[in-house]
């Protein structure tokens, strides 16, 4: 008893000094750790419980448990699945979607046909819950276009250049048709869509039309066309890249004559425009850096490239300087630019040029493993179908639109990317009311701060002429002849000729087509705020400015760039990284740069994938 209570005190006074010291120990020990061994244990333990929390959460799962869908039990309009017949041809008209949701209000319906630069810029500008969007499309993904050729020979994958259109659209809740658009009822605004078969195609209304289709390339009549490749499409980029490797495996045979294996080898471009050069480039590399590696030697002293250019200069829309410097390596590289010749006919294995020698024409021959015809564009088949619906539209090239982008000779229909062209105003024809706005004193002539009102009033009123009305000192200088110090109605009327003969459409490009996108979906977003008083976002929102921001192209581990303000980028390394950077901050989503990267650095390290599937 004795020895268990004096057992029990000594308990009691040991323990709590045990106790508390093990207490101080801690509280001593964790202060003192210095700031970087304090993070590193705060991030280690962060990680192990967010890596141990994952694990747990996906050991409890159940595998056989499916969600259902969002919105599954929703009623399903009957119209959806048993549309009701309509418009001229009689043809089921889809008021309904499958998808469409019974709490969705009444809205304009808004179809854009296409889902190239212009419609996935629209869809990525316009405001949500604006309109019942509907987007028709032949292909249900978005092509990053200015790096196809990088694919064409496994520098990039194909996966890391496309987006599906579905998810770009999910973000205006918008619906999506992977169909052909062929035809449109103006009368009862209905879009005729392509079925399964001829008998089961059907009708989209619309409130409004959105047509951005793209362009096809321009065959300029030259017979023999279908023997050539084309490079627009991603099947483009995979039907060459597989026919680039087969015809390498086969001049490897044993038994492949010289003369075939020399045609094996013998690539032409025909075209000396960006997508022509930047193939012929990566095309290089691809020989140089990968092919020299596996494959025997004799393949790669055979391989030859050769660019076929009707001007006098490849990159000729690029400054001199640029096309200069693009020729100088080509022809280092042993790349064969021929300048100011036109083919004259493809046949199945060579190409007949014609070219100028000494003034005296003359023809040349290349025989072929294959041919790249990259000349130009021209109209889509649904372009060309509403140019023929529409009396205003007599252009042969491209889709009339005024400022606005909207479709001459009728109403709520837009045509903006390479299937359209704003129509250039004819300065001379609105003389008077420039002359008069400007001319403040009525004095009959404009002093030169009236002079610059007149050049704001035209910058604002028709924003394709900015290009042409800077500098305005020298501009003043050159067109007062008489050196009054003012100018007369007579010598501006000069100064408005001059400009119209100058002016010329914005170019095809991608860098146009997205800036009209996003204008769009602003101009739109803004008519349904106003309930379609296109007068009053007229007013408010003005014509559509075009910015150029620059123009780049790749020739091959550099780069070559012009820019707005007369900056120039001529070649070195930092020239290529940051041509990389431009179009990886271009991209639509972090998914497809994240692919891009991956792509660049796999390349970097093990070289180009030369499988052909």
């Amino acid at each position: 008893m004795v020895y268990s209570r004096l057992l029990r005190t000594h308990a009691f006074k040991v323990l709590p000094r045990i106790h508390v010291g093990f207490q101080a120990r801690t509280v001593v020990s964790s202060s003192s750790l210095p700031p970087k061994r304090r993070f590193r244990r705060v991030v280690l333990l962060t990680t192990g419980a967010t890596l141990t929390g994952s694990l747990l959460y996906y050991l409890s799962r159940d595998p056989d448990f499916v969600e259902e869908a969002e919105g599954a039990h929703e009623h399903l309009h009957p119209l959806a699945v048993h549309p009701k017949p309509g418009g001229i041809k009689n043809l089921p008209v889809v008021e309904h979607q499958l998808d469409e949701r019974d709490q969705e209000q009444r809205k304009e319906r808004l179809v854009i046909v296409g889902g190239g630069w212009a419609a996935v810029s629209i869809l990525k500008s316009l405001e949500k819950d604006k309109y019942n969007v509907t987007v028709i499309s032949n292909n249900n993904y978005f092509l990053f276009t200015p790096l196809l050729p990088s694919a064409t020979v496994g520098t990039l994958e194909m996966r890391s250049l496309l987006e599906p259109l579905r998810k770009i659209v999910s973000r205006v809740k918008g619906h999506f048709l992977e169909a052909e658009a062929i035809d449109v009822d103006l009368d009862n605004k209905l879009v005729e869509v392509k079925g399964i078969t001829e008998s089961d195609n059907f009708y989209v209304p619309y409130d409004k039309l959105v047509v951005a289709v793209g362009a096809t390339s321009i065959t300029h009549g030259i017979n023999g066309i279908e023997h050539t490749a084309s490079l627009k499409t991603i099947r483009d980029a995979i039907n060459i890249r597989r026919q680039v490797t087969d015809n390498v495996e086969k001049a490897c045979y044993p038994t492949t004559t010289p003369e075939e294996r020399k045609k094996l080898l013998s690539f032409v471009i025909c075209g000396g425009g960006p997508t022509g050069v930047e193939f012929a480039a990566e095309l290089f590399d691809w020989v140089n850096e990968d092919l020299v590696k596996w494959f025997p030697k004799v393949i790669r002293e055979r391989v030859s490239i050769t660019i076929i250019q009707s001007r006098d200069h490849i990159l000729n829309t690029f400054d001199a300087k640029i096309s200069e410097y693009a020729e100088r390596r080509f022809n280092r590289e042993k790349i064969n630019v021929i300048t100011n010749a036109r083919v004259m006919r493809v046949d199945e294995d060579k190409v007949i040029y014609r070219y100028k020698d000494n003034g005296e024409d003359k023809y040349g021959e290349i025989p072929f493993g294959l041919c790249l015809w990259s000349t130009g564009i021209a109209m889509s088949p649904f372009a060309e179908m509403l140019t023929k619906k529409l009396n205003s539209q007599a252009h042969k090239r491209a889709l009339r639109t005024d400022g606005f982008l909207r479709l001459k000779g009728v109403n709520d229909i837009f045509a903006l990317g390479d299937c359209a062209s704003i129509e250039n105003p004819k300065l001379i024809t609105h003389i008077m009311e420039i002359f008069e706005q400007a001319d403040e004193n009525h004095d009959g002539s404009l002093t030169k701060e009236e002079f610059k009102g007149a050049i704001a009033f035209m910058r604002k009123r028709f924003p394709l002429t900015e290009e042409h009305l800077t500098n305005l000192e020298r501009l003043f200088s050159k067109y007062d002849f008489d050196k009054s110090g003012t100018l007369e109605l007579e010598e501006m009327e000069s100064m408005l000729k001059d400009i119209d003969s100058t002016m010329t459409d914005l170019p095809a490009t991608a860098q146009v087509a997205s800036q009209q996108g996003q204008y769009l979906g602003k101009y739109l977003s803004r008519l349904a705020d106003v309930n379609s008083d296109e007068s009053e976002v007229s007013r408010h929102v003005g014509p559509f400015h075009y910015r150029h921001f620059g123009t780049l192209a790749y020739l091959g581990n550099t780069a070559v760039g012009e820019f707005s303000k007369g900056y120039k980028m001529v070649g070195g390394l930092w020239a290529l990284y940051l041509w990389r950077s431009v179009y990886w901050s271009e991209q639509v989503s972090m998914r497809t740069r994240m692919n891009l990267s991956l792509d660049w650095s796999k390349r970097a390290l093990w070289g180009r994938d030369l499988s052909s599937v």
